[in-house]
């Protein structure tokens, strides 16, 4: 169950995306030159967006464990990214074999490597869409056909937010995306933020995403991170950086903790 078929217009590969800038920035080799000299940019000049990167996937396997130990058998990933070993699916499915996963990103680089590395175990399907057409992937033929509405769902919208900015509503599109689902469906996000570091590479990684990359980039703070949960009960600990959220390790501390630059959170319908 995936997209299949581009044209040479459909898949561009210079002009950097953000699902192939993050891959570098975790150490995939899954990215193009184009992605791979803004992404080294960024990175010069917000050196912890890589430390950023790193812990907000770890934060994404200790939140998906919690949502299905908690009994959610069905997960919606929308900005699934290029696939990166342990995935979503094979995630959930230390827990519990049968848990159904619909990924959605709009890169169709991304929907050329789900076949290989997110559906062929089953129960997992692709859908190449944008998060700014909420409607359409919920009611993409995909989704309909693993995502029973009427049981508890798990939406995921990890470190993609960021790429949605105010004057694309991004409240509306959550709001559209969550208002569909059932009482005890989860919400899993994350979110980068300048709460923590005033550094001036902000304004230089925003014109690298604004002028260059498939979408901008905006940065918001903590509170207004915290109104996309709006219908929903935050889990302890709440709204936190990514390694402080219900953490299996170590946990950085004081100017260590500041490389975070992000928030993670997860809340319950």
């Amino acid at each position: 169950m995936s997209e299949a078929g581009f044209s040479p217009e459909q898949i561009d590969t210079t002009r950097p995306h953000p699902a192939r800038m993050y891959d570098h920035y975790l150490g995939g080799k899954d990215n193009y030159e184009a992605d791979r000299d803004a992404a080294d940019r960024v990175l010069a000049a917000l050196p912890d967006v890589g430390i950023t990167a790193r812990s907000n996937r770890d934060f994404m396997h200790r939140a998906v464990r919690t949502v299905v130990d908690s009994g959610i058998r069905q997960i919606i990933d929308i900005g699934t990214g290029i696939p990166t070993s342990p995935n979503t699916h094979e995630v959930a499915r230390q827990v519990d074999p049968e848990v159904r996963v619909a990924y959605v990103d709009n890169d169709p680089i991304v929907a050329a490597y789900a076949g290989a590395k997110l559906t062929n175990s089953g129960n997992a399907g692709f859908v190449l869409a944008d998060i700014r057409d909420p409607e359409g992937i919920l009611d993409h033929p995909v989704t309909q056909e693993l995502i029973d509405f009427d049981e508890p769902i798990a939406l995921m919208l990890l470190a993609v937010l960021h790429f949605i900015t105010d004057a694309e509503d991004a409240a509306g599109i959550v709001r559209t995306l969550t208002e569909r689902l059932p009482a005890g469906s989860h919400l899993v996000l994350s979110h980068a933020t300048r709460d923590f570091n005033d550094n001036e590479g902000f304004g230089k990684v925003e014109k690298v995403y604004n002028e260059e990359s498939t979408s901008s980039a905006q940065w918001r703070t903590g509170d207004e991170i915290s109104g996309f949960f709006k219908g929903f009960e935050l889990l302890e600990p709440g709204l936190v950086q990514p390694p402080l959220w219900r953490p299996d390790g170590p946990v950085p501390t004081g100017e260590s903790l500041k490389r975070h630059m992000g928030y993670g959170g997860v809340g319950v319908k």
